[in-house]
């Protein structure tokens, strides 16, 4: 399938422990160490890096604010969902959540830090329910002994992520629906593919279900963290290579300050959210 224009790359937290975070990360969720270099790690299943940790000491997660909900890595296929759910129970690792999304599967916990994390798999497209135009994204029971028939008579057992896992969406707790929206349609490019009543909405590129999504379930109106608290340093949105100068031209014209950073351009979303912009290498 050819890649969206606009897909999801690395996220970057901050942690209060790195050893801590690394032990986690790769004991429990899969992830191998890819670089560290001093306070900072990169980590990922072979390919390009899906998270940055960098620790803070002393630093706290502060309560009610705008930043991370939780980000998403995506499974190749559901047995590979079964290998970690599998993992998960021998590990006892603690779930915060299962759930069945219609277009999606998903188990939910969260890092040592509280950072919250979704491991997902997606159903077909050709199985997306649509209403009324509007892609139909609903809660309901996930069917644990379904997804564990899937390892009956199979040999494959737990290695950890999977080639081919990639970073499938973030989901960003905002201050305001209405201008949050309008700058991620408008000046970044997203299409809205649904709506949760006022208080949260899906986003993404080339018909995906969601690569975005944004909430206000921290409070309308809630305030940004402060710059040495931990949770989110940035999100990675990559762009076709011709979108890029597209979406920098947009932004300049609205006066939205945009600073060179690492390998793209650091912008920051009305609600004070950080996001490296950056192209796309390659095709999918």
């Amino acid at each position: 399938m050819k890649k969206p224009p606009i897909t999801i790359g690395t996220v970057a937290l901050t942690v209060a422990n790195l050893d801590a975070s690394l032990a986690f990360y790769e004991e429990h969720i899969g992830l191998q160490v890819q670089q560290r270099t001093g306070a900072v790690a990169y980590l990922g299943v072979g390919g390009p890096a899906l998270l940055r940790l960098e620790e803070r000491r002393g630093a706290r997660k502060e309560m009610r604010t705008t930043g991370l909900y939780h980000f998403a890595l995506l499974l190749p296929s559901r047995i590979d969902l079964a290998l970690i759910l599998r993992h998960f129970a021998q590990m006892e690792t603690v779930l915060s959540g299962l759930a069945d999304h219609a277009v999606s599967e998903a188990i939910y916990l969260s890092d040592p830090d509280g950072h919250g994390i979704e491991i997902y798999r997606d159903r077909p497209r050709d199985e997306w329910e649509y209403i009324d135009g509007q892609l139909k994204l609903t809660t309901e029971q996930f069917d644990v002994a379904g997804v564990f028939d899937e390892l009956v008579g199979s040999s494959r057992q737990w290695a950890g992520l999977p080639a081919g896992t990639v970073m499938g969406h973030v989901h960003l707790h905002v201050a305001h629906i209405s201008p949050a929206e309008a700058f991620y349609r408008q000046l970044i490019g997203l299409d809205l593919v649904t709506r949760y009543g006022p208080s949260a909405s899906f986003l993404s590129s080339g018909g995906y279900h969601h690569h975005l999504g944004m909430n206000t379930w921290n409070g309308v109106g809630a305030p940004s963290p402060s710059s040495d608290s931990l949770g989110l340093s940035w999100y990675e949105l990559q762009f076709a290579p011709d979108l890029l100068p597209q979406v920098l031209a947009r932004l300049e014209t609205a006066v939205i300050p945009v600073t060179a950073h690492e390998n793209g351009w650091l912008v920051r979303d009305p609600s004070g959210n950080p996001i490296l912009l950056t192209a796309q290498e390659g095709d999918a």
